[in-house]
């Protein structure tokens, strides 16, 4: 057999990739949410919290990493069995025995209760932006309020400016030996509809298109604080990042209510119960 029939059959690194492991590369970052809920939930209540639970938790990352710290009980809740079933195997799997007994999974609608009562609840990744009428969006936050305990925080973040809603706009970062592609494929100004996409390219020029689609309503940070107010809030912070001397994100945030326009950016909305 020749050297070019065995790469064929090989197949391409596209081929052998594992969306799911990619996606954590390229995109999540338990640590730091970690770090930021943390300093939400002092800034809020001056104590630490305890109790998480992750909305739209995919292959819970978050949940995972939240119970490294003795004491910690995480819940996730998410529709879809694959990526669950695939935390499982490698993000849960992972835990020592005695963290992996303080994560609880749940396959249900997250305007659902059934978890007890959380002193914070995350929806990130712009998970929340599934729901695209004020109807829906309203159930789900009345529900977010009643899923929390008495001092208890919601965290979600959120994106905008002119760049995040450009049609046909790419964004590629190179990540360790692939590059993760953002494609902003489409947006309506009037319903504020936008598709997305996820794609990876790899060294051999192969290309994993597609790999994560989203179809989301593009909600603004005014839309959102008054309808956690309305939902039953008493409180709606929006966190902000600072910049170092060369414009660029220092990683620090900090709870802001005036800033100036930005070509992109993304922000926390920390909703106090």
């Amino acid at each position: 057999m020749s050297k070019t029939k065995d790469k064929k059959s090989a197949g391409t690194l596209a081929d052998k990739a594992d969306k799911y492991k990619l996606y954590q590369k390229s995109v999540q970052e338990p640590e730091h949410e970690m770090d930021f809920f943390e300093q939400a939930y002092k800034d809020a209540f001056d104590k630490k919290p305890k109790i998480l639970r992750e909305d739209f938790c995919g292959t819970f990352a978050v949940c995972c990493e939240w119970v490294k710290q003795a004491g910690r009980t995480a819940y996730g809740v998410d529709l879809d069995d694959e990526p669950l079933n695939w935390g499982r195997k490698n993000n849960l799997a992972k835990l020592k025995p005695e963290q992996q007994q303080r994560v609880t999974l749940i396959k249900d609608d997250v305007r659902s209760n059934s978890t007890p009562k959380a002193d914070i609840l995350a929806a990130q990744n712009f998970s929340f932006w599934y729901f695209k009428t004020r109807e829906e969006l309203l159930s789900y936050f009345k529900t977010a309020h009643g899923n929390l305990a008495k001092d208890g925080l919601m965290v979600m973040d959120m994106m905008g400016g002119g760049e995040c809603i450009t049609e046909d706009q790419n964004d590629v970062r190179k990540v360790g030996n692939f590059k993760y592609i953002w494609e902003q494929a489409s947006y309506d100004p009037i319903t504020h509809d936008a598709s997305f996409y996820i794609h990876f390219k790899f060294k051999d020029g192969s290309k994993l298109k597609r790999a994560f689609e989203y179809h989301w309503r593009f909600w603004t940070i005014p839309e959102v604080r008054e309808l956690l107010e309305e939902a039953g809030f008493s409180q709606v912070h929006v966190y902000w990042e600072g910049t170092d001397k060369d414009g660029e994100g220092d990683g620090e945030w900090s709870r802001t209510t005036k800033t100036g326009s930005e070509p992109c950016w993304i922000a926390y909305i920390v909703a106090v119960k």
